[in-house]
């Protein structure tokens, strides 16, 4: 069993873009320049998360309709300070050792704190990571109510240039939980590992591998199983980028226009999203949508209220309440995952969504390097926050993120 994060001593705060001198100059100096080889490494990604449109190809998410307007309703909170594994972390202190670019939080539909840091702005838009399994997985919500699809509908039922790979035998519910037996490594760390070898097929990455296929869609054929359909949960990003095939196919549009007229437009976004394509304008579901702060908290809102949008439905309040069922084989197999230790007993993921606790409800959509909104039902409020986390995952600054946040949510509804 992993040992647990040690928060009695305050973690590193990383500097800020400007600080750093990141693309200061025309042309920047050599040293200072972000590129496609280092814009997700540090220093470099905090420049990064917040200008991807300027270093890889993008699909427009646009808007349309009345934007949802918030009454505002702002609480002064530099005098709090959260209590974290016996020490006293104040506020300001909090949004540094989380490496925060933006926190946005909403209470009761009102908006009581925004904030923007490392040069971000309202109109920022900022790289969700895999938040963005999220949005997808509101799509196929919204293709579920209408019955284009069915949870349980296989795979190569949608993509039949599939039948006779490895996605033989599976559902659309196995990407959405993740349980595919699908084989990828998704270890961050390592350079050679399937989830950053990958990333030069969408042009995150530069190209080294000569013989990665040249599109996505025909990356999936080359894929193995190292397990059965509907078995252990097991964290897979690719899982993700085919569910995002799969909604295309069912609605019959591009993922970005799917966003679009079913998520973005019905809750009122108030600024065009962009999402990261391949060569072949083929959206990376998983993790490349890039949006504001205001937009994902609007976006978790809609959550809250039961899918119900500012011009329309997003998603059945029938598709919310399935993610909050607590089906006894998804807690089961979460139980049995090394993702259990950072999360509360009784936790599970569920169609993108880590849900900590259901009963309440309190569950989130989160992204490596610290992205994250969280919706909690019991105090009527979202927390949606941007993070340049200097490593894709520490279970340090997660542990004192969530420690944070479930202070502030008390703190609300005093």
């Amino acid at each position: 069993m992993p040992e647990p994060p040690d928060l009695s001593r305050p973690l590193d705060i990383p500097q800020t873009a400007a600080e750093l001198g990141l693309m200061v100059g025309v042309p920047p100096a050599e040293g200072g320049q972000v590129t496609l080889a280092n814009w997700q490494e540090p220093p470099f990604s905090r420049w990064g998360f917040q200008h991807v449109r300027d270093l890889i190809p993008t699909a427009r998410i646009g808007i349309g309709g009345p934007v949802r307007e918030f009454d505002r309703a702002e609480r002064d909170l530099s005098g709090v300070a959260f209590e974290v594994a016996g020490r006293e972390v104040p506020f300001e202190q909090w949004l540094g050792e989380t490496a925060t670019d933006g926190l946005l939080v909403l209470h009761r539909g009102r908006l009581v704190y925004e904030r923007y840091l490392n040069g971000m702005r309202p109109d920022s838009r900022h790289l969700l990571m895999s938040v963005s399994k999220s949005v997808c997985s509101t799509v196929i919500g919204s293709l579920v109510d209408e019955g284009r699809l069915d949870p349980q509908d296989l795979v190569t039922a949608h993509i039949r240039e599939l039948a006779g790979a490895s996605f033989d035998g599976c559902t659309v519910r196995d990407l959405l939980d993740m349980r595919a037996g699908t084989k990828f490594d998704e270890d961050y760390d390592n350079p050679d590992a399937d989830v950053r070898v990958y990333e030069q097929i969408y042009q995150w990455r530069r190209r080294t591998d000569s013989d990665l296929p040249e599109s996505i869609t025909d990356y999936y054929a080359t894929l193995e199983n190292d397990g059965p359909h509907n078995g252990a949960f097991r964290y897979r990003s690719i899982l993700t980028d085919l569910l995002g095939w799969v909604a295309e196919r069912a609605g019959g549009e591009r993922l970005a226009e799917l966003i679009s007229t079913r998520i973005w437009q019905p809750m009122g976004a108030e600024y065009d999203a962009d999402v990261t394509v391949d060569g072949y304008g083929n959206a990376m579901a998983d993790g490349g949508v890039c949006t504001t702060l205001r937009d994902l908290a609007r976006f978790g809102q809609t959550m809250l209220e039961g899918g119900r949008g500012h011009n329309g439905t997003v998603v059945s309040q029938a598709w919310i309440d399935d993610v909050l069922s607590s089906p006894a084989d998804v807690v089961e197999v979460f139980a049995e995952s090394e993702d259990v230790h950072e999360h509360p007993p009784g936790a599970y993921y569920r169609s993108k969504w880590w849900v900590m606790e259901a009963a309440r409800p309190l569950y989130a959509g989160l992204g490596i390097n610290g992205q994250m909104v969280m919706i909690d039902g019991a105090t009527q409020s979202v927390i949606a926050k941007f993070s340049t986390w200097p490593e894709p995952w520490s279970a340090e600054r997660f542990a004192l993120t969530i420690a944070g946040c479930r202070q502030l949510l008390a703190l609300l509804d005093v």
